[in-house]
């Protein structure tokens, strides 16, 4: 009898509460799903260009007080390989000024693709926007404004942790026949930076980004 007791109580050691039972439970379930979205993250992360596209978008990102950051010149010099190919593609340059930017991102990446020889008068500015869903918005303005056909689709460029998110807006916003050109991310901490935050942001742009 005291041999059945003692085996028991150490089954009866061994069990979960059920707080803890459905902690575990919500953990696993928050791990699951961060992976399913860091593999679409991962699987966007490619240049893919459909069709004869003639406009250009490179999305913005942060300027140092020297210039664009590494990973803004990782966008920008991907842009002049394709553009070497291209060179009377329109290209709209998208982005603000944050606080401690010395210009705009739109200014800044206008003259760097000018110093590399790219024609200024190819390039719009769209220097208003603060985020990715402002981004295809205003430059969706822009290019209306200014008279020019998206029907034959655009070619967007940006680091290739970004570009499943920019895709998806971009079509929300009404651009067809979406392509990409992924430019690599040079600078290590940020890069993993990023693919750790980009899964929440595909989260949050796609509730709330309309």
């Amino acid at each position: 009898m005291k041999r059945g007791n003692t085996q028991t109580a150490g089954n009866r050691g061994r069990r979960f509460p059920p707080w803890l039972k459905v902690i575990l439970a919500l953990a696993l379930t928050g791990v699951l799903f961060f992976a399913l979205l860091l593999g679409q993250v991962m699987r966007g992360a490619r240049d893919e260009i459909y069709g004869d596209p003639q406009v250009m978008v490179i999305l913005g990102c942060q300027v140092k007080p020297w210039g664009p950051s590494v990973l803004l010149q990782d966008r920008l010099d991907k842009a002049l390989e394709y553009l070497e190919d291209h060179p009377d593609m329109t290209v709209v340059v998208s982005g603000g000024q944050g606080p401690e930017e010395p210009t705009t991102e739109a200014q800044a990446m206008a003259d760097y693709l000018a110093d590399h020889g790219f024609k200024r008068e190819h390039i719009i500015l769209e220097a208003m926007s603060h985020n990715t869903y402002q981004n295809f918005t205003f430059t969706a303005r822009h290019l209306e404004d200014a008279g020019i056909d998206t029907r034959e689709g655009i070619v967007i460029v940006s680091n290739g942790f970004h570009l499943t998110r920019a895709r998806m807006l971009a079509g929300r916003v009404g651009f067809e026949n979406v392509s990409t050109l992924a430019a690599p991310s040079s600078h290590t901490p940020s890069r993993l930076k990023m693919y750790v935050r980009e899964p929440l942001a595909l989260v949050k742009s796609f509730i709330f980004d309309r």
